[in-house]
């Protein structure tokens, strides 16, 4: 699945959602969950707790919360534009920019790819298969798809046919999996590369991280996950038609924590339309990144969604 919207105005958060979390010392001052957040029908949320309380407070709410969410993908054309929201034409741009981060990867992590190494990737929200189609079974010589609307796996699993490809027998498309992210468990050291492009914003934060916790058993020695997303400017929109959340860069970054994960690089998307979210493109890895020449490690700082 992938994350497009109508056009609404953005709410900016409270100055405070630039602190920093400080552990150890016996207090912590304010982190970027406790940052105010907007909603697609005006509401505004003092901070993520009162918005995840309001929405999946309880086992009921998370039940339609994930339900409405599926159920609005469902009536949705099983197309590259249409998983897009009507922004097909920034496929091409989204691919460009995917391919060359996923180069500088491969050369950093995986410098046998393409020779004695055999890559397995897994596509996360896979939708009809473009990320997949487009760029990961170039890579991987195998990829599996992880997507919940059987309409848009069905398509997938069409135009992933091998004669439906231009690439050659030692690539393919292996298992298509009709499950939702908040409920899978890959297989034990199985995936080199663990995609995730524009769905991880349908999770609620507690299944956000206990999703990257199981799915970390998923990866070989060395592996790591891509995750790429909608960023907002401040705290967090909820989009109240399809039942996601879109994280700023701060939250994110106080949820990969959560999940032990460590920013192995990241890179910002360019050359999209003005009016959509920016949108940003993490490495994470379990492991922490080495210091170089004694400094410190550097951080750098289901489709593309319209600011709210």
């Amino acid at each position: 699945m992938v994350l497009l919207t109508p056009l609404r105005p953005l709410v900016l958060s409270s100055p405070r959602s630039s602190a920093v979390p400080i552990r150890g010392r016996g207090f912590c001052i304010p982190t970027e969950m406790d940052a105010g957040g907007s909603a697609s029908d005006g509401r505004e949320f003092k901070n993520a707790e009162e918005m995840w309380k309001e929405e999946t407070g309880d086992q009921n709410k998370k039940t339609q919360w994930y339900h409405k969410g599926v159920s609005y993908w469902e009536g949705v054309e099983a197309s590259v534009d249409g998983v897009l929201g009507g922004y097909g034409h920034v496929n091409e741009a989204d691919v460009k920019a995917s391919e060359d981060f996923l180069n500088t990867l491969l050369a950093d992590r995986f410098p046998d790819a393409g020779k004695n190494q055999h890559l397995v990737a897994l596509d996360c929200g896979a939708g009809v298969g473009r990320v997949t189609k487009n760029l990961l079974i170039r890579y991987f010589n195998e990829v599996d798809l992880l997507e919940p609307v059987l309409h848009f796996l069905e398509a997938a699993r069409e135009n992933l046919a091998p004669q439906n490809l231009m690439v050659s027998e030692m690539h393919k498309a292996s298992n298509f999996y009709c499950v939702p992210l908040q409920e899978f468990t890959p297989d034990a050291e199985r995936y080199d590369v663990i995609w995730v492009q524009w769905c991880i914003g349908h999770l609620a934060d507690d299944d956000f991280v206990s999703f990257f916790k199981r799915a970390t058993v998923g990866l070989k020695p060395g592996g790591l996950f891509v995750m790429k997303e909608n960023i907002a400017r401040n705290g967090f929109v909820l989009d109240e038609e399809d039942k996601s959340v879109t994280r700023s860069d701060l939250y994110f970054k106080e949820l990969f924590h959560q999940c032990g994960l460590h920013i192995f690089k990241s890179k910002d998307q360019k050359g999209f339309p003005a009016e959509l979210f920016a949108v940003k493109m993490y490495a994470l890895t379990t492991d922490m990144p080495k210091k170089m020449n004694g400094s410190r490690p550097k951080r750098k700082a289901n489709r593309p969604a319209i600011i709210k």
